[in-house]
């Protein structure tokens, strides 16, 4: 059972919903505008939101930008729900840190199935014994964290995914299409910078050790342990 708040200002859409989440064995609460959403964080501390961008008060996009921007929220996973389908507005949705996105009108059916794969990634994420080290940084996927040389790294589920799958590949080229396959779950059927705006907050993140995440121009990514000065 996991909690979500579903961010809808449609009512019959927020009680359809609910019901079907609630029959598939979730706690689902709604929100019906973006101030009360950010309000609900800290008291019902859902582990998935289904946000729609149209809200009355403020845009989706902003509410998005506050979860990622609260430490204690960086373990939600964020679905958007709108009825913005557009290429550009679903580049913006990724590159903002969302799990997934759904376009209205849709199957509840479908959107429950994707909510379920979305909560078993993040179950996934911390599944396995193994903990991962290579310089300074340490993941540790069962308890879900992160440090750099001992001092703990705040990562969104997606971030956290990022790194881990970089860490368990070291030096094998990650193409940008492998990684949103791997670590977001989407076909690459459209261009977009997504995993170039992940990569570049993952290495703010990590600091020095962000450098052992080369970029390899004009295909993707692969993660060194060497340091930078030992690199020929």
């Amino acid at each position: 059972m996991a909690r979500i708040l579903i961010v809808e200002d449609e009512q019959d859409l927020a009680g359809l919903l609910v019901y079907n989440l609630r029959q598939a064995g979730h706690e689902a609460e709604v929100a019906r505008t973006g101030a009360s959403a950010i309000a609900r964080l800290a008291t019902f501390k859902p582990n998935l939101i289904l946000l729609d961008l149209m809200l009355p008060d403020i845009s989706g996009l902003e509410v998005i930008r506050a979860i990622r921007a609260a430490p204690q929220q960086h373990r939600t996973a964020v679905m958007m729900v709108t009825a913005k389908g557009a290429e550009p507005d679903r580049i913006q949705g990724f590159e903002l840190g969302a799990d997934d996105y759904v376009v209205k009108p849709f199957s509840v059916r479908e959107l429950v199935l994707r909510v379920e794969a979305v909560l078993r990634r993040m179950v996934a994420d911390t599944e396995g014994d193994l903990v991962l080290s290579a310089g300074a940084i340490r993941v540790d996927p069962a308890r879900h964290e992160v440090t750099v040389a001992g001092a703990a790294v705040v990562l969104t589920p997606l971030e956290f995914r990022l790194l881990r799958t970089l860490l368990e590949r070291p030096g094998r080229i990650q193409t940008r299409e492998m990684l949103l396959s791997d670590v977001w779950g989407i076909e690459a059927e459209i261009e977009t910078r997504t995993v170039d705006t992940h990569i570049k907050r993952l290495r703010q993140k990590l600091g020095a050790s962000g450098e052992s995440i080369e970029t390899i121009r004009g295909v993707g990514y692969r993660f060194s342990d060497e340091k930078p000065g030992d690199r020929r």
